[in-house]
């Protein structure tokens, strides 16, 4: 008895196997990525209001504190953005 498949041999492996392969290598690239980018970023969203409190206790009327204070928001919320799933399973 013979185990016959209905399907032809080139119907098993795809005809672009470099495209798909390159696929499956960055979806296994982003999976060993995320969890760690979310992790980080969870704990920085966390930590950077700690960083902000020295600087509106200093006052924002300098330019160089203003600046400083915009940009630890910007990454703050950028944190918040990338780690807000952090852990949700």
């Amino acid at each position: 008895m013979s185990n016959h498949s209905p399907l032809p041999n080139e119907s098993i492996t795809p005809a672009d196997s470099d495209a798909s392969a390159t696929e499956r290598y960055h979806r296994r690239f982003v999976r060993s990525v995320k969890a760690p980018a979310q992790f980080v970023a969870f704990w920085a969203a966390i930590a950077l209001p700690f960083v902000h409190l020295p600087l509106l206790a200093r006052g924002l009327g300098d330019p160089t504190v203003l600046l400083a204070f915009s940009v630890l928001l910007g990454v703050n919320v950028l944190a918040l953005y990338v780690g807000h799933e952090h852990n949700q399973d």
